[in-house]
């Protein structure tokens, strides 16, 4: 799977990043990385940075700035949270219509825990699992994933924020990955980016629905 340019204009690139590639390499083996794609095969300028990242396990739309004055005006964006991220998970057990998670979480560079909030909404109802989108309404390191396994209900596939017991790949058709898409990134300007959900994804969503009515 190769990163898709979505959009290119006024300094921001915006990119949807495929599951398994880290947005950039900080060791040999995690290469190629999503900014070294984007410059060697993409037609991205060697400034090129990413002002926001993703999980390598997660796939979605990742923005990049092509100069620093760029980086720094959209940085300030997602500081003060002005940029809102929308997800798809699946997972497992069945949650409420909606919630919000208000859980501090802990910041290991900075030494201290944060806020941080997660709001979600049920989007249809399978056996064993739920199918939600996702609005992060702040930016901690792996705050989705965390939010949802300590209320209960972690990521199909995520290895490392597992099920407190059983098999963190027990769903039938498993796609193999973790089940977290970033699918929609809205700027203050109101401008709207969308990724469709990866074909896995997608058609594991189709064979569970299969399943249900049958």
């Amino acid at each position: 799977m190769k990163p898709k340019l979505i959009h290119t204009s006024d300094g921001l690139w915006v990119f949807d990043k495929p599951a398994g590639m880290v947005v950039h390499a900080a060791r040999p083996e995690d290469k190629p990385d999503l900014l070294a794609w984007a410059r060697t095969e993409g037609g991205a300028p060697p400034t090129l940075a990413a002002v926001n990242r993703l999980d390598k396990e997660t796939s979605g739309l990742v923005l990049c700035a092509a100069n620093r004055d760029v980086l720094a005006e959209a940085g300030g964006w997602f500081a003060a949270n002005k940029v809102h991220k929308e997800y798809r998970a699946l997972v497992f057990g069945r949650t409420h219509k909606k919630g919000i998670v208000r859980r501090p979480l802990q910041d290991a560079r900075r030494g201290r825990s944060l806020d941080a909030v997660t709001r979600y909404w049920m989007e249809g109802a399978l056996p064993r699992v739920t199918y939600l989108r996702v609005r992060p309404m702040t930016g901690r390191k792996h705050q989705i994933r965390r939010h949802l396994q300590g209320i209960g209900h972690p990521v199909v596939g995520d290895a490392r924020y597992r099920p407190r017991r059983g098999d963190y790949r027990r769903v039938p058709g498993f796609p193999g990955r973790l089940w977290l898409h970033c699918l929609m990134l809205e700027l203050p300007d109101g401008t709207r980016f969308e990724a469709p959900l990866p074909a896995a994804l997608d058609e594991h969503l189709d064979l569970l629905a299969g399943e249900h009515q049958e």
